[in-house]
C-alpha cells in the first residue's frame, strides 16, 4: 500500500522540475524524427505527437540492446529522485535498476519504457510549448480573455505534474531490478552484514584482550612494589599496546578500502605472544603444541588463533594469576585446542558472555565445535576445527 501511494504525495518543486526535463529529454527524440520525416502539416503539437509515433520501431530496436536499461535506470535515478543521497531517496533509488538488461523479461520491459517515455515526453513538450503560446494570445486579445490567460498555463502545470507521477509510477516498475538481481543485492548486503560481524568480533577479541593484559599488568606492577618487575610490566604494557595498535589499524584498513580481509591476521604460528602476554598478565601457563601448525588453512589458523587469544583473556580477567595448560595439537586432519585452568575465587565463568558465544560460532562456521565450561574442578575450553577448508 505504501508503495501504491508514493506516486500521490504532493510533488516538490524539485520533483517537477527534474522529472519535466526528463520528460522534455524523451520527447526531443520525436523533435528528430519530425525533422528527419517532416509531416504535411509543419511543426505543430500534433505533428510532434505523430512523429512520436513514428519513432517506436527504432526504439524497438534501440531497447533490445542491453546496455539502454542501464543509461536509462541511471538517468530515472538521477532525474526522477533527485535530490542529496539519504536513506528515504537510497530505498526509492534502489526501486530502479543500474544493470544492463540480461534476460529476454528485460529487455522487454526496457523497449515498453522507451516507448512510453518518448511518447509521454512528446506530449509534455508539445503542451510545454503550445499552451504558454495560448496564454499569450489570451492576453493580447483582450476583453474578458485576458481573464482566461492563466488557464493554459494551470493546464501545464496539470501536464507536467501529472505526467511526471506517470513516468515515475512506470519507471518503478518496468525498471524494476529483476529477480536475479534483488537475490545478487540481498547476497551482497548479507556478506556485508557478515564481514560487519567479523570485524566486530576481531575488535572484541584483539582490542579486548590488549585492554586486558594491560589492565592487569599495571595493577601487578603497582602491587609488586618492585623496580625490575615494575621495568617487566611497562615493556610488557608496551609490547601488548603495539600490537593492539597493529591489529586495530588493519581492522580499520578494512572499513577504509574494503580489502578482503585486514593485513598480516596473527596465526596459530604467533601463538607464542598470546602465552606470553598471559605469563606477563601473571598467569602460570604451561604450553604443548604438537603437529605441523604452518599446514593448518589460513582462515582455520587465524580463528584458532582468536579462540586461544579469547581463552586466555577470559583466564587472565575472571580467575587471576592461576596454572594454566593449553594444549595445540594438529593430527588427523583436524586442530584441537585444549585450554584448562584452575577456577579462581570468583567462581566460574559464566558460559552465555559474548566472548564464549563468539568462540562457539567461530568453529561453528569453520564447520568444528568448541565447548566451554567447569571440568573436574578446573574451567576449560575445548575447540575442535578441520585443519582445511573445502
Amino acid at each position: 500500500m505504501a508503495a501504491m501511494r508514493r506516486p500521490f504525495r504532493p510533488p516538490t518543486p524539485a520533483n517537477v522540475c527534474s522529472r519535466w526535463l526528463h520528460l522534455v529529454t524523451g520527447g526531443m527524440v520525436a523533435v528528430v524524427a519530425l525533422f528527419i520525416r517532416p509531416e504535411p502539416g509543419g511543426h505543430g503539437p500534433l505533428e510532434l505527437v505523430r512523429a512520436a509515433l513514428l519513432s517506436v520501431p527504432p526504439l524497438v530496436l534501440l531497447g533490445l540492446v542491453p546496455v539502454v536499461r542501464l543509461a536509462e535506470g541511471l538517468q530515472a535515478r538521477l532525474m526522477l529522485v533527485p535530490g542529496r543521497p539519504s536513506p528515504h531517496r537510497d530505498a526509492r533509488r534502489a526501486e530502479l535498476t543500474a544493470a544492463p538488461s540480461a534476460s529476454a523479461a528485460d529487455l522487454a520491459r526496457t523497449v515498453c519504457w522507451l516507448v512510453l517515455r518518448v511518447q509521454t515526453g512528446a506530449l509534455t513538450l508539445s503542451a510545454s510549448v503550445w499552451l504558454p503560446l495560448q496564454t499569450v494570445r489570451l492576453a493580447g486579445r483582450g476583453d474578458g480573455y485576458a481573464l482566461l490567460a492563466p488557464l493554459p498555463l494551470l493546464g501545464l502545470a496539470a501536464v507536467v505534474v501529472g505526467a511526471g507521477a506517470l513516468v515515475a509510477a512506470a519507471a518503478r516498475w518496468l525498471l524494476a531490478p529483476s529477480a536475479a538481481e534483488r537475490i545478487a543485492a540481498l547476497e551482497e548486503r548479507t556478506e556485508r552484514l557478515m564481514e560487519h560481524n567479523r570485524l566486530a568480533r576481531e575488535l572484541h577479541d584483539s582490542i579486548g584482550h590488549a585492554l586486558t593484559a594491560v589492565v592487569v599488568q599495571a595493577g601487578a606492577a603497582r602491587a609488586a612494589g618492585s623496580a625490575a618487575f615494575t621495568g617487566q610490566a611497562l615493556a610488557a604494557i608496551e609490547e601488548t599496546g603495539r600490537r593492539a595498535l597493529e591489529e586495530l589499524e588493519g581492522v580499520l584498513e578494512v572499513l577504509r578500502e574494503d580489502s578482503p580481509q585486514p593485513r598480516d591476521r596473527p596465526a596459530l604460528t604467533d601463538a607464542a605472544r598470546l602465552l606470553d602476554a598471559a605469563r606477563g598478565a601473571g598467569a602460570e601457563v604451561t604450553a604443548e603444541v604438537s603437529g605441523p601448525l604452518e599446514s593448518v588453512a589460513g582462515p582455520v589458523s587465524r580463528e584458532g588463533y582468536r579462540i586461544l587469544q579469547e581463552a586466555l583473556t577470559n583466564v587472565v580477567r575472571h580467575a587471576g594469576p592461576v596454572p594454566v595448560t593449553v594444549r595445540i595439537a594438529v593430527h588427523g586432519g583436524t586442530v584441537e585446542l585444549d585450554i584448562r585452568n584452575r577456577l579462581g575465587d570468583a567462581g566460574p565463568v559464566s558460559g552465555s558472555g559474548r566472548g564464549l558465544r563468539g568462540i562457539r560460532e567461530r568453529a561453528r562456521l569453520l564447520g568444528g565445535r568448541a565447548e566451554a565450561g567447569p571440568d573436574a574442578g578446573s574451567w576449560r575450553v575445548h575447540a575442535r576445527l578441520p585443519a582445511a577448508v573445502g
